[in-house]
């Protein structure tokens, strides 16, 4: 009912708008600059192109995305009565307010916190080991998911009826914070406690794209037979993992997802938070999808400066008339960058510069190039972030860019019907 009456006052507000708008451009239109006064008239079709400009605007504005965090108020009788768990970092935000905090506020009785990669705060390096810690004076126990343990033992949920994950994901299927989640709902399957995730909009939800990986290569940083770029939000994986049996043993959890509301697949959305230590902004997190496999060759993407994944070199690169950085230990993002105080050369990246949602164009263009004695591939590693050996195979005997996308096509269509059928927003396409 609240949304139908919201509904109805957005096209109420417009109609009005529109009304008031015609009346003054049934006059002059005045405008004033300055201590003069200056009349001017424009064409009705420029005119009613203003206003509709201006309505979608009100529409966007008044129809803000709310997050499965921000619905919290609206759902607290979940967890009244019941002993609670957190999967949560520094992401982790309604507002102003950490969701730890709403939860003490209103006395709910909050057993243990779970904390990712790069920790509760948030400011690990990557790869860092994160410590065990307790949080406020309530000193609730905090457990890092990213040391020797990365999944809850039973002496961890022992006394826990629910575990809620409110964790911000950027999309890419190497990015760990999804593995996390894969861990925390097979523990609770096994035994036998509720999960909920607290769904967030997906900032590269609109788009689908790379190859997907092969089970043989599965490891943290790609745990699942989905692209690079998956186009799912947290929410909608956790279905599918749940329902095709993906967890060990093929078990299920309990699972429920609170949605967000007014979001679709084909917005637009910026983070309010940077996700992780190395993907400061909106840009970085564009590129980080294609950028991330330069991690597992000897090329930096910049770790150790201030705007990560948004430019790719080394000192040899052959092109030493352009783009130039130096990497810099920098505590808080990146205490042991690759080629720490060695200038280097390549490329400075923007949302521009890729031609396809996932860009393997300069991967190839750095390898054809590159005349070291080392070998170009941290083949291993190389092999986990891009699902499989193939891409790396084909590189090495130059196989254009054109058929390597065709190669992964076939497993990609697949994958989108299966997407498809787990979807809980509209659509991109």
């Amino acid at each position: 009912m609240l949304q139908i009456f919201r509904n109805a006052f957005q096209r109420l507000s417009f109609i009005c708008i529109i009304r008031a708008l015609e009346q003054i451009w049934a006059q002059k239109l005045s405008v004033n600059y300055g201590n003069s006064v200056t009349l001017r008239t424009m064409s009705k079709r420029g005119f009613f192109f203003i206003i509709m400009l201006m309505g979608t605007v009100l529409i966007t504005v008044a129809q803000s995305i709310k997050t499965g965090a921000d619905q919290l108020p609206e759902i607290i009788d979940s967890f009244k009565g019941k002993k609670l768990a957190v999967v949560v970092n520094h992401t982790s935000y309604s507002g102003e307010e950490h969701i730890v905090d709403w939860f003490i506020k209103n006395n709910l009785n909050l057993k243990v916190i779970f904390s990712p990669e790069h920790g509760f705060k948030g400011s690990a390096d990557a790869g860092e080991k994160v410590s065990d810690g307790k949080y406020g004076k309530q000193q609730i126990p905090i457990y890092s998911l990213y040391g020797k343990t990365k999944k809850p033992t039973p002496e961890y949920l022992k006394d826990v009826d629910l575990v809620i994950f409110d964790i911000q994901d950027v999309g890419a299927r190497f990015y760990t914070y999804i593995s996390t989640m894969h861990y925390v709902m097979e523990a609770c399957a096994e035994n036998n406690v509720k999960f909920m995730v607290l769904d967030r909009p997906n900032p590269m939800g609109m788009f689908v794209d790379g190859p997907v990986l092969d089970i043989s290569k599965k490891s943290f940083v790609g745990m699942h037979q989905i692209p690079v770029i998956h186009g799912l939000t947290v929410g909608e994986l956790a279905c599918i993992i749940n329902q095709e049996g993906w967890l060990k043993n093929n078990v299920k959890c309990d699972l429920e997802v609170v949605e967000c509301k007014n979001y679709t697949h084909a917005m637009s959305y910026d983070l309010p938070i940077k996700p992780s230590p190395n993907l400061p902004d909106a840009t970085s997190i564009r590129l980080y999808p294609s950028l991330c496999l330069f991690e597992g060759t000897i090329v930096s993407i910049g770790r150790g400066t201030y705007t990560p994944f948004q430019m790719i070199g080394y000192p040899d690169f052959h092109k030493k008339d352009g783009y130039e950085f130096t990497p810099k230990s920098i505590n808080g993002m990146s205490k042991y960058p690759k080629f720490e105080n060695k200038k280097c050369y390549g490329y400075k990246m923007t949302k521009n510069s890729l031609s396809k949602p996932f860009d393997i164009s300069y991967l190839i263009e750095f390898y054809q190039s590159y005349k070291g004695e080392k070998s170009f591939f941290k083949t291993d590693f190389f092999d986990k972030l891009s699902g499989s050996s193939t891409l790396r195979k084909q590189i090495q005997s130059n196989t254009s860019e054109a058929e390597i996308r065709a190669s992964w096509q076939p497993r990609l269509n697949q994958y989108k019907a299966l997407r498809k059928k787990y979807l809980l927003y509209p659509d991109f396409e």
